[in-house]
């Protein structure tokens, strides 16, 4: 029989020392560094740990937020629930009222999407598309009160698509559109708030999650458990789930293939996956596993700790640890291998505004590896993952919604990331320093024939470099265009 591993299996003796190490190297950094690092454990020692800036790809499916109360990271969404929307048409909801709950509580939401993209690594090639397509997604209510069926159908179609410019991953191979049911699925409803989702379903942990920046979100097939206890709101609160997931569908693909294939291996193997959420007033507190026989076992941990001074000023510290190692007959690489990262944040919220500080260590043993979702670490951005062995990363990010001068519904953020250190865990040579500046402009209306719209224009550059020379930039710009659109 398979052994499971569970969230807390990383934390072993050599875990520990690596990070103690890790932490070392962090303090001998600039001190602007030292300061915000020395912010955030603080914060976690004396108050417990808080909301945190959320990863590239929370950042491509949550609105820019406005103070830290609504700032997303990671571990917040693991195991939580889906909350169900209200429809458009409230008199159809009507009729079916004195239906079995199985109708009456059916929803039915399309969401369509359209997304352009342009990326030029000059010197090198340009990737180019303009796709039109989105999600329509049905669940029923309840039969018996304890179990209901759902699917999504998704859709990615081209506008645009020079076939000499392909690699957008906003259409299939060759600029080909594409159509799949990325998720069909049956839910047993053991007691309230403890499900077992069964077959195609989407997730969101740190490391397999629906990774939505392009068209369409990963989704995986397998068999899970999640729940929660307590009240988050009143009281201590704990998030819990565990699960074998067999098959993923990677956000431009149309097909579903082995776990263990889609992070490079010729074996098939799925991942076993379980760990905890804790929430106490502004503490949260969790830790995840993966682990995939023969292949890799990934463990997250993460801590945070929001405190609002004033109804206009709010701090929030956060601290990240990811360890990955091989396991079993090595089947990934064909040798063993072991990295780790360590991560530290601090947001401060003022008015509209946040402003962010991040540092980021990944351990010279390998480069870090996100094979079944976005990555999740602070520094993390729209182009770039700054986890490459021995890298260092610092990030600082503004962010600011208009709510002040009347235009509520817009924000807009800018960050710079700088990444040193890096080297090539073969070789122990030095590689290439890395920036990476992006600029993001969003506009939300709230009321008005253009309500339930998202308007979100990014750009992105990148510079890299060595001790001798400029490597080639990459600039990144992006416009999508998002509606929400809850038919039941």
């Amino acid at each position: 029989m398979r052994k499971m591993i569970f969230a807390f299996s990383f934390l072993e003796k050599d875990a520990m020392r690596s990070l103690h190490a890790e932490r070392l190297i962090f303090f001998s950094s600039a001190g602007l560094l030292i300061l915000a690092a020395v912010i955030s454990l603080l914060a976690i020692l004396f108050w417990g740990g808080a909301p945190a800036l959320a990863q590239e790809a929370i950042s491509g499916e949550e609105p820019t937020p406005s103070s830290v109360d609504e700032i997303v990271t990671p571990m917040s969404r693991t195991y939580e629930e889906k909350k169900r929307r209200p429809g458009l048409f409230p008199w159809l909801k009507e009729k079916l009222k004195d239906t079995n709950p199985f109708f009456r509580d059916t929803s039915l939401v399309l969401q369509p999407r359209m997304f352009y993209l342009w990326q030029e690594n000059k010197g090198v090639n340009i990737k180019e598309a303009w796709a039109v397509g989105g999600a329509l997604s049905y669940r029923s209510g309840y039969f018996l009160d304890h179990f209901s069926v759902g699917g999504v159908l998704y859709t990615s179609q081209q506008l645009y698509a020079p076939e000499d410019r392909d690699g957008t991953r906003l259409l299939a191979p060759d600029q080909e559109g594409y159509t799949v049911l990325g998720q069909i699925y049956g839910r047993l409803k053991l007691v309230e708030d403890n499900f077992i989702n069964i077959y195609r379903y989407e997730y969101n942990t740190p490391y397999i999650n629906k990774n939505d920046f392009r068209m369409t979100p990963n989704t995986f097939e397998g068999y899970a458990f999640q729940g929660s206890a307590g009240s988050k709101e009143e009281g201590p609160r704990v998030n819990y789930g565990f699960g074998y997931i067999d098959k993923i569908k990677t956000n431009n693909d149309s097909t579903f293939q082995s776990m263990a294939q889609a992070a490079g291996a010729k074996v098939a193997r799925g991942v076993f996956a379980g760990g905890f959420n804790f929430f106490y007033g502004g503490f949260q507190g969790g830790a995840i596993d993966y682990y995939s026989e023969d292949i890799i076992n990934i463990g997250y941990a993460e801590t945070r700790y929001i405190l609002d001074v004033t109804e206009q000023l709010g701090f929030l510290f956060a601290a990240q640890f990811t360890d990955q190692r091989s396991v079993g007959g090595n089947l990934l690489k064909g040798s063993s291998f072991h990295g780790t990262q360590v991560g530290f944040m601090t947001n401060i919220s003022y008015r509209n505004g946040i402003l962010t500080l991040a540092y980021t260590y990944t351990a010279g043993g390998a480069d870090m590896q996100n094979p079944w979702s976005s990555y999740p670490g602070y520094t993390s951005v729209q182009v770039q993952n700054f986890n490459r062995a021995g890298e260092q990363a610092f990030i600082v990010k503004g962010s600011y919604n208009f709510a002040r001068l009347g235009l509520e519904e817009l924000t807009a953020y800018a960050l710079w990331v700088h990444g040193w250190s890096a080297i090539n865990p073969i070789t122990n040579q030095s590689v290439f320093q890395q920036d990476e500046y992006d600029l993001d402009l969003q506009w939300r209306p709230k009321s008005g024939f253009l309500k339930g719209f998202w308007f979100r224009l990014r750009y992105a550059h990148v510079d890299s470099r060595d001790g001798n020379s400029n490597g080639s930039p990459i600039d990144d710009v992006r416009f999508i265009v998002n509606y929400d659109f809850p038919l039941l």
